[in-house]
């Protein structure tokens, strides 16, 4: 990517071996899409990637760079590098698993496309330094959430049923 500086750019891509939940299907350009307007939306410049994998992979990188115990359905990897003056900024990664958020999305979002969005939007605030650990942070990063999937997902209200919860 040599995207100029002050810009937004993303790169999707679809990273799962074809028998890693084969049934969905992922739209690369309207991933990259949302990504794009959420960054935009806050006020952010730089380089995000966005990734899909596989189960197994996601489990691995939980365990190696977030001493987690195993799977998980989105991982993000902030750049916290300061770059010089005339550089474009790397924001981070996004990492997500289709085949988790498949497994989840019922009992979660409600569909495995608000399930997805959530989770790229979920990741891409993370990059950006959202966090929830304290409820007050929690509070503010849900609600952000819902601002950026309303506006740039749904484009509109919160579909009945939706939850937050992952």
């Amino acid at each position: 990517m040599s995207d100029p500086v002050g810009t937004v750019a993303v790169v999707v891509s679809d990273g799962r071996n074809p028998d890693d939940s084969p049934e969905v299907v992922i739209d690369v350009e309207r991933w990259r899409q949302l990504a794009s307007a959420a960054l935009t939306a806050e006020g952010a410049t730089g380089e995000l990637t966005v990734t899909f994998i596989d189960r197994g992979d996601i489990a691995d990188l939980n365990v190696q760079h977030m001493q987690g115990t195993g799977e998980t359905d989105v991982l993000a990897f902030p750049m916290d590098d300061e770059v010089p003056d005339g550089i474009p900024k790397l924001l981070g990664d996004v990492v997500v698993s289709p085949a988790v958020a498949a497994s989840q999305y019922d009992t979660h979002a409600g569909t495995i496309d608000d399930e997805l969005a959530l989770l790229v939007v979920h990741g891409l605030l993370h990059v950006l330094g959202y966090d929830h650990a304290e409820p007050a942070e929690r509070t503010q990063m849900r609600e952000r959430e819902l601002q950026l999937l309303a506006a740039h997902h749904w484009q509109g209200a919160v579909p009945k049923g939706f939850r937050q919860e992952h």
